[in-house]
């Protein structure tokens, strides 16, 4: 018994003993290590954009070639004296002409020869137009197809003579008709009769009257578009 105790030293106590401190010594070297830091998230590469390709040229090699040798060659010319060409495309074109049937140009201060009076053209024809006459379209019509296809002085005849209020702005008409052809086309009056007479529709004013227990009546004042043409006998 005594051998024993004298192989068991007097602070140990067993083997729990040396568990508990192998456990203290694992903590100490964790505590004494570095921190491990969390890994840092890496940054996103960025986007490589496409280089962009050089803008093509404007002119060609060729094209500037050739005005280089154009702008020497007109140095070349001037130096010696001798005028430049001219573009095509530079030169005025001619001006329009004015008048069917004359060889006079726009650009010309001379003006076409007018015929002698008496010689009437057969293709000729002179119009004379009324608007907005104050006259309803349908009675203009009863007097206006009296004269249709007569001569000018017979013409004058039956519109005097005529009893209605529209025969008074027919042969005003008439009267201008035969004016613009002695004056404007150098025609004789004996020389033409009337080729076309008719009456169009104008704008119709609208008024309105009072009649019995509050009422209205509307009124159509018409109006008229009178035309006559005045052509060769021939």
């Amino acid at each position: 018994m005594a051998d024993k105790d004298e192989q068991q030293s007097p602070g140990s106590k067993g083997p729990k003993a040396d568990e508990a401190k192998v456990e203290a010594e694992a903590a100490e070297a964790k505590a004494e290590a570095p921190e491990e830091k969390p890994a840092e998230e890496k940054p996103k590469p960025k986007r490589r954009t496409r280089a962009r390709k050089p803008a093509a040229k404007k002119e060609p090699d060729e094209v500037k070639e050739k005005a280089a040798e154009e702008e020497a060659e007109a140095e070349a010319a001037e130096a010696e004296g001798e005028p430049e060409p001219e573009d095509e495309s530079a030169k005025p074109k001619p001006a329009s002409r004015r008048r069917r049937g004359s060889e006079v140009a726009a650009g010309s201060k001379q003006k076409p020869k007018r015929r002698p009076r008496g010689e009437a053209a057969l293709d000729v024809t002179v119009r004379a137009r009324a608007k907005y006459v104050r006259t309803a379209p349908r009675k203009a019509r009863l007097v206006i197809d009296h004269i249709r296809g007569k001569d000018v002085d017979q013409a004058r005849a039956i519109l005097t003579h005529t009893p209605r209020a529209a025969s008074r702005d027919v042969l005003k008409l008439l009267d201008s008709a035969i004016a613009n052809a002695e004056n404007n086309h150098d025609l004789v009056a004996d020389d033409l009769k009337i080729g076309k007479a008719y009456v169009d529709e104008g704008p119709t004013l609208k008024r309105y009257r009072p009649r019995a227990l509050g009422r209205a009546t509307r009124i159509r004042k018409r109006t008229s578009h009178m035309t006559i043409e005045l052509v060769s006998k021939e």
